[in-house]
């Protein structure tokens, strides 16, 4: 499981939406570098199951929470770890140290700030301000409760989700709400820690798939529920929209 302390910074987005995206620090869209590629196909290919971005996980916090944020219509997703915020915006994800502050909890990273006092919080950028109202919270996928997964998918109509396996390189795959499953061993074709980005797919002709995850905001669409990654599979021929989490030994 990748134990890395910092978070991605996400590409800059258009429109007032993008007030977080615009002020990250050190902004990533190209494609991912060679090295990480052949890295996590390396590790496939040794049948080791290859290390995710830092941004898929909720570090040690134990809860996803929800914001709902004016005046942009932001919506945004944060765990609370020891001593620091990890916040991702629709655009990308972030991670702010710890602030000294008279009351509340304010986390801090150059002109980021996340100003947290109860229900409530405000966020600052160089762009301006958000006013933020906490919405709904989930409780943060566990080893416990997914024994031997590393990264949890789903989505709904009709229910699916995929387990990637923490030791080995195989996905399982189940729909149908829950009747159906396949184990399915894959190669990663993208790895890109910088934006919270992995691509994996296999290469069987006769039953391809491939499976997009990235770090950012995401919302069940039947409860509404925070996640930090957003995903998209693909498979015989059909494609299928949902959120996921890392999920940390």
């Amino acid at each position: 499981m990748n134990t890395q302390t910092t978070l991605v910074w996400a590409t800059a987005a258009m429109g007032i939406a993008a007030v977080l995206a615009g002020c990250a620090a050190t902004p990533s869209s190209q494609a991912v570098t060679s090295t990480q590629t052949l890295a996590a196909n390396q590790a496939t290919l040794d049948n080791r199951a290859p290390f995710l971005p830092s941004s898929l996980f909720p570090g040690s916090a134990q809860r996803f929470d929800a914001w709902h944020c004016e005046p942009a219509q932001q919506h945004l997703v944060t765990a609370t770890n020891a001593n620091d915020l990890r916040l991702w915006s629709l655009h990308g994800a972030w991670q702010l140290p710890q602030a000294v502050v008279a009351s509340g909890a304010r986390y801090q990273d150059g002109e980021i700030s996340f100003w947290n006092r109860g229900d409530q919080a405000q966020v600052e950028t160089p762009r301006g301000q958000l006013q933020c109202q906490l919405g709904q919270r989930r409780a943060a996928a566990t080893r416990a409760n997914h024994p031997g997964v590393m990264f949890l998918g789903r989505g709904n109509e009709p229910g699916w989700s995929i387990e990637l396996a923490h030791d080995v390189p195989v996905m399982t795959w189940t729909t149908a709400y829950g009747t159906e499953t396949q184990t399915l061993p894959y190669m990663v074709s993208v790895m890109d820690n910088d934006a919270g980005r992995v691509v994996i797919e296999n290469a069987n002709s006769k039953h391809f798939f491939r499976v997009r995850i990235e770090a950012g905001a995401c919302f069940d669409d039947m409860k509404g529920q925070p996640y930090p990654a957003r995903v998209t599979l693909t498979i015989d021929g059909e494609q299928y929209s949902g959120c996921g989490q890392g999920i940390a030994p």
